[in-house]
């Protein structure tokens, strides 16, 4: 079986997408070397010379530009791939359109619908694509991977795509450094992880932030990691003026090899997002023995079970409430830090990688029915 992979989104930054692709190919390829061969396309970026190697897999990389390439893609529904990449048996999209093929069977993935809810909230092509066109495209694959049970139900729900087609691969679980105990490593920081874009609620953050400080009580600094989108202007002008500033940080995107070191110097993780097709870093932040504060929305209920403490993302005081619990109790941070901990053991990547095995296997069934 020879499938193609786009790798575009792990091109540059691995934020949720692009780190989701790099694992489960990596998973997959040390299951089954040599099947996969991952494609990039830039006008001016290119792939890291050794993840080939990393991921046992064939490199094919075009320098055409990633939007001229889009919107022909799913405009146009052309150039196919094989025009660009060669043969393949599967093509699969780590987003939820299609990629043109002549012959191969076609796997789209498909995290959560935010786009389609909060279209206001997104921007550039998948603002001008995705709402349009992912029901129709969904329907027409011959597999959709989704990370979590709840992304599985809302695609059947929502787009329509008959169950037995919809497959569930949760990513696995980092094998990182564990935060001692509680109480036996006083201090730390608040921590969240990810892109400064609406979705991430991080304006609703800084507001439960504002009100811990307000208190008059002693409350650890907040550091922000991640990458500032347009929309961050506000957030950032504002953690530069009192009553935020010196008591949190923009650090920018974290690199791969960080990120590690920065959670596990963290005190919480917190992740008030309005929604979330999985939310790595509630993983991540398990897996390292960090207590999670997050939202009731998407799949984070789903990820994170009864091991972190969950709040509505628009309840301000709730919000700062919770943060202040993990802050200043340590019996309760260490109660979530301990079932943190057994909750991410359950997430790995082998797992993931023969539900994908499956997924191909099917789609490639399905394509030859047609």
């Amino acid at each position: 079986m020879q499938i193609l992979v786009d790798y575009r989104p792990a091109l540059r930054e691995r934020t949720g997408v692009g780190e989701y692709v790099h694992r489960l190919v990596q998973a997959y390829s040390t299951a089954h070397p040599g099947e996969i061969t991952l494609f990039t396309s830039s006008w001016k970026d290119r792939p890291d010379p050794g993840v080939s190697a990393a991921l046992r897999a064939r490199l094919v990389d075009r320098r055409v530009p990633v939007r001229l390439l889009n919107l022909l893609w799913h405009r146009a529904g052309w150039p196919p791939i094989e025009t660009l990449a060669g043969q393949a048996d599967v093509i699969h999209a780590p987003h939820p359109l299609l990629i043109p093929a002549r012959r191969a069977a076609q796997v789209v993935t498909i995290h959560d619908l935010f786009f389609l809810s909060h279209s206001d909230s997104t921007r550039a092509e998948i603002r001008r694509d995705y709402a349009s066109l992912a029901g129709s495209h969904a329907r027409r694959a011959d597999a959709v991977v989704t990370s979590t049970d709840h992304g599985r139900t809302i695609v059947h729900d929502a787009l329509g795509v008959p169950l037995e087609r919809i497959y569930v691969c949760p990513p696995g679980a980092p094998e990182w450094t564990v935060r001692p105990p509680v109480t036996s490593a006083p201090g730390g920081y608040l921590l969240f992880v990810g892109t400064l874009e609406p979705r991430k609620n991080v304006g609703t953050l800084l507001d439960a932030f504002e009100l811990l400080l307000s208190r008059r009580r002693p409350v650890p600094e907040l550091l922000l990691a991640g990458r500032a989108t347009d929309a961050a202007a506000p957030w950032l002008r504002r953690i530069a003026q009192a009553p935020l500033s010196g008591h949190v940080r923009h650090l920018g995107y974290v690199a791969d090899d960080q990120r590690e070191r920065l959670y596990t110097g963290a005190r919480a993780v917190v992740m008030p997002s309005l929604d979330e097709g999985f939310g790595f870093p509630a993983l991540e932040a398990m897996a390292a023995g960090v207590p999670v504060v997050a939202s009731n929305r998407g799949s984070l209920p789903e990820v994170i079970g009864g091991a972190g403490l969950l709040v509505e993302p628009t309840d301000v005081e709730a919000l700062a409430n919770a943060i202040d619990t993990v802050a200043t109790d340590d019996a309760a941070a260490e109660r979530a830090r301990s079932a943190g901990l057994e909750r991410a053991a359950t997430f790995t990547w082998d797992r993931a990688a023969v539900t994908l095995r499956r997924a191909y296997t099917d789609a490639i069934a399905r394509r030859a029915s047609r």
